[in-house]
């Protein structure tokens, strides 16, 4: 059942399913499409197979394996979460795409979490060598995924609003995909697209997708919230202590970004996920009728190739047959190992959409 629920709050993102009902007419003049984000590349085939007769040209950047087959717009690959060369070689050429615009012309710009990383343009005075140092101090420590934009805008040529500008006198019109808490266009991707008085239409948000996955369920629930922030660790521990006040049956439902502060040396493998998981299987202590699954909407746990883990009863005893200790797994940041070794990661692979974090603790 807790499979099935994060599936059905993944397909509920799915922009082959989402896009089509938001776009716009096509221009009159020119249909250009540019776009970033780990969504970017099935974004644009959504809009390919949603606009088979128009003709459209291009350009859009996604993580490396995430690239989906197109016809018409050109797909590039970048890294993430800290950029490369890529990254600022995809960002110029989509600059360069909508150079020289006239006003029949139509801008469709697909944003998508990941695109902060993966749009990588620095501000004059910086090189992109001082932009992945601040990118990896940030990744570290511990700040809110709106902090970190915050200043990714500060050392960017193309984010807050400055990818939009360079579209006029094109009519422009954004269509997004959010994996931040509030939905804020401004910080989706960093807000390249975003200025006041923008066309900016939400095709898929985290609260659609847990709606989406309660329905799945069919059983009573709670949406305990899309935009949870906040330790994975200590949010594992909050977790825990709700639903052993509950009584079955329950599916408690979340969604939002937690953060890993790394403060005790090199870490062990794990990702923001598996860390909750493990944190709330300790709180549980075993308690034998709660299950969870946690994972990322788009496939990746962090830098990990698990999507998340799952959690039963019988989690810690079963470590312990193997001689894991659970608490100094944790303490290590290592929750990846710990899953991995009892064979409770989930692993999907990229999803080509992403909507954050999905949540869920099964009261039977």
């Amino acid at each position: 059942m807790l499979r099935a629920i994060f599936q059905a709050a993944i397909a509920a993102a799915d922009p082959a399913l989402s896009l089509k009902p938001h776009l716009p007419a096509p221009g009159k003049g020119r249909n250009i499409v540019i776009g970033a984000g780990k969504a970017a590349s099935s974004m644009a085939a959504a809009l390919e197979a949603a606009w088979p007769d128009v003709a459209l040209e291009g350009v859009v950047v996604t993580r490396y394996g995430h690239k989906t087959p197109t016809q018409k717009i050109t797909v590039l690959e970048a890294a993430h979460p800290v950029p490369d060369a890529a990254s600022e070689d995809a960002a110029r050429k989509i600059m360069a795409a909508v150079q020289n615009l006239r006003p029949e012309d139509q801008v469709i710009a697909l944003i998508s979490g990941g695109a902060s990383a993966l749009l990588t343009l620095p501000a004059p005075g910086l090189t992109l060598d001082d932009k992945k140092l601040v990118n990896k101090a940030l990744l570290a420590s511990g700040a809110p995924i709106g902090t970190m934009n915050r200043i990714r805008k500060q050392l960017s040529a193309i984010k807050g609003g400055k990818l939009a500008a360079a579209c006029a006198p094109a009519k422009l019109v954004t269509l997004a995909i959010s994996d931040v808490p509030g939905d804020s266009p401004a910080v989706i991707g960093s807000g390249p697209t975003w200025y006041e008085g923008a066309d900016y239409r939400m095709i898929a948000t985290p609260m659609m997708a847990l709606q989406a996955a309660a329905k799945a369920a069919d059983i009573p629930y709670k949406i305990l919230g899309d935009a949870l922030e906040g330790e994975a660790a200590a949010l594992g521990r909050e977790m825990a202590a709700q639903a052993l006040r509950e009584t079955g049956p329950m599916l408690l439902l979340s969604g939002g970004e937690t953060t890993v502060t790394i403060d005790n040396g090199t870490p062990g493998r794990g990702g923001r996920n598996t860390e909750f998981l493990l944190s709330l299987a300790i709180a549980l202590n075993g308690a034998k009728n709660i299950s969870a699954l946690a994972g990322d909407s788009d496939g990746i746990d962090g830098t990990e190739d698990a999507a998340g883990a799952i959690i039963t009863p019988d989690t810690l005893a079963r470590g312990r047959a193997l001689g894991l200790d659970a608490t100094q797994f944790l303490n290590s940041h290592d929750s990846y190992s710990y899953f991995s070794a009892l064979g409770d990661l989930v692993i999907t692979g990229p999803t080509m959409t992403n909507v954050n974090d999905i949540r869920a603790i099964l009261i039977s």
